[in-house]
């Protein structure tokens, strides 16, 4: 019989993600975003709004954070807020059809893409790669995932964000440059997806900066919501 494996440090624990009522979790394998996906926040940012092919760029799993506040990040001075529909995928592969590509949709939630815009502004000006402005600790809060047995596959209705009890962000899921099958049917030309990804699928207008004691509140409508304090 083989000797049991072990290793020279402790494993990472698992990032689980809560299923709306349900006590069963979802681990997360890999975080995906989707850059500029919506036109009028594509044209808040600068850029053109046509269909160029989607940009992507990845977050780390354990960035996620889950039912906790979200602490200020060190080394920047302005952090903003992105809201995003979230989708977790049961399935996967390479070369994925789009009208296979809701197939593999375990569920859906919302998510909050924190940026330190001012460090990924220098990288944009230095050709750098995003990750120092998007991938930092606490960078991706999410709410519990809803089912797509019990949601559906939603194409449309408000995608929101409210700080401090007034409107910021506020958009449609139809207003999407690339809807989710798309989504998925282009990422699987890049990269071989698997159970357990989670795509966060790009923000409308009104990204804007966030403090420390603000109260954020955001949602999207028919599928989940997310509060959190920025501490």
């Amino acid at each position: 019989m083989n000797a049991p494996l072990t290793t020279v440090i402790p494993p990472p624990a698992p990032v689980l993600l809560p299923i709306e009522g349900e006590t069963e979790l979802f681990p997360v394998r890999r975080v995906y975003c989707v850059g500029r996906n919506y036109a009028d926040h594509a044209i808040e940012m600068g850029h053109d709004p046509s269909r160029e092919p989607p940009f992507f760029f990845q977050k780390n799993p354990d960035n996620l954070l889950v039912s906790s506040d979200f602490p200020y990040p060190a080394l920047s001075s302005d952090v903003h807020h992105e809201v995003e529909l979230v989708v977790a995928l049961r399935s996967g592969g390479t070369n994925i059809p789009v009208e296979q590509a809701l197939d593999c949709v375990y569920g859906y939630g919302v998510g909050i893409d924190f940026t330190r815009r001012d460090l990924q502004g220098e990288a944009k000006k230095l050709g750098r790669p995003w990750e120092i402005g998007k991938a930092f600790d606490h960078s991706a809060p999410v709410s519990a995932l809803a089912p797509a047995t019990r949601v559906g596959h939603p194409d449309k209705g408000g995608i929101w964000l409210m700080r401090n009890g007034e409107a910021a962000q506020r958009g449609d899921l139809s207003q999407m440059i690339w809807k989710v099958p798309e989504v998925i049917a282009e990422l699987s030309k890049l990269f071989t997806l698997a159970p357990g990804d989670i795509i966060m699928t790009g923000t409308p207008a009104g990204v804007g900066p966030v403090a420390r004691g603000d109260r954020i509140s955001c949602a999207v409508d028919g599928v989940a919501n997310l509060v959190l304090n920025v501490v």
